[in-house]
């Protein structure tokens, strides 16, 4: 799916969605703005985003903490858009290996495709 915004880089999603439910209307709320603000061309640092070299380069972890959930989105800046990898609640301190295994696949069949 693309998503354009008037004033900066597309969405591409990947995976995932964001609605209420199961997010509450504020988290999907906080969600859209920080996406904006990535597509405007804003480096997002922590405590709302932070890297996640571990899936790629350019990937980054999306923060946003909802009323008794942790929301993670994980993205990549590419100069032409913003890849959304994956959408998923957090209840570990560490990232599922099952879900950084799904980006780094979803960003290979995503380049393959690029060609």
């Amino acid at each position: 799916m693309l998503i354009c915004n008037m004033n900066g880089k597309p969405l591409r999603w990947l995976h995932g969605e964001v609605k209420t439910p199961p997010m509450s209307l504020e988290a999907r709320r906080e969600i859209g703005m920080l996406l904006r603000d990535l597509q405007e061309g804003e480096l997002l640092s922590m405590p709302h985003s932070r890297p996640m070299p571990g899936i790629g380069a350019r990937c980054h972890e999306l923060r946003v903490n909802d009323e008794t959930k942790n929301w993670r989105l994980i993205y990549r800046i590419d100069t032409d858009a913003i890849i959304v990898l994956d959408v998923f609640e957090k209840k570990t301190n560490q990232t599922p290996q099952q879900v950084i295994e799904n980006c780094q696949r979803r960003i290979k069949l995503y380049e393959r495709s690029k060609l």
